[in-house]
């Protein structure tokens, strides 16, 4: 059997229902439990502390209204299908309306919308109070002001014990190869702050 056989024949995905009955998209089987055999969660953490994440925000609509949250696991899979990754803490209050949602927006943040990043990782706030930051598309997702955003369908989703991870295809966006509006500085959060990259951070050939 060829490799790309034996992946075909993995584990099979399971649906789940949305709070109103409506299908999700497949989930795949619960990661394990964690284990004696695991890495210590402080050396995990410590492990990445220093590595960089690019920073987006995460936005969705459900019954309870809108959500946001900030998130430095985005991550590109492939252009053809256009696929991106992300996970989301089960210690979130946007987690349950992310994860059971069709569709999610994912804002890539740099330094002139880090004001966007710092409202959807703020606790305890209606991140959605100054609607002058955002709009509704016309399929009822927020999307901020500002920012260079991509509109997914949930593919996947793969629960662990304390985050899950949503596998999403892109469906639209506001920018594109002719209009990219690249800014001049991205933002990336490492060590437990923001930090700005752009020509002044740039190695020399």
């Amino acid at each position: 059997m060829s490799h790309a056989s034996a992946l075909s024949q993995g584990p099979k995905a399971h649906t789940d229902t949305n709070p109103d009955g409506r299908a999700m998209s497949p989930s795949m089987p619960p990661v394990s439990a964690s284990s004696l055999d695991d890495l210590h969660p402080n050396d995990f953490k410590t492990a990445f502390r220093h590595h960089p994440g690019g920073v987006a925000v995460i936005t969705a609509t459900g019954p309870n209204g809108h959500v946001a949250l900030t998130a430095t696991s985005v991550s590109s899979v492939s252009a053809e299908p256009p696929l991106l990754v992300f996970s989301v803490s089960a210690l979130s209050s946007a987690t349950p309306t992310i994860v059971g949602a069709e569709h999610v927006v994912v804002h890539l943040i740099d330094t002139d919308s880090i004001g966007i990043a710092r409202l959807a990782a703020t606790s305890g706030i209606d991140r959605f109070a100054d609607t002058s930051l955002w709009h509704e598309l016309p399929t009822g997702e927020p999307v901020f002001h500002g920012t260079r955003w991509l509109r997914t369908r949930i593919e996947s989703r793969v629960v662990g014990e304390t985050a899950t991870i949503i596998v999403a295809r892109a469906l639209e966006s506001n920018v594109s190869a002719e209009e990219p509006q690249a800014p001049e500085t991205g933002l990336v959060y490492v060590n437990r702050e923001w930090h700005g990259i752009g020509d002044h951070t740039r190695f020399g050939a």
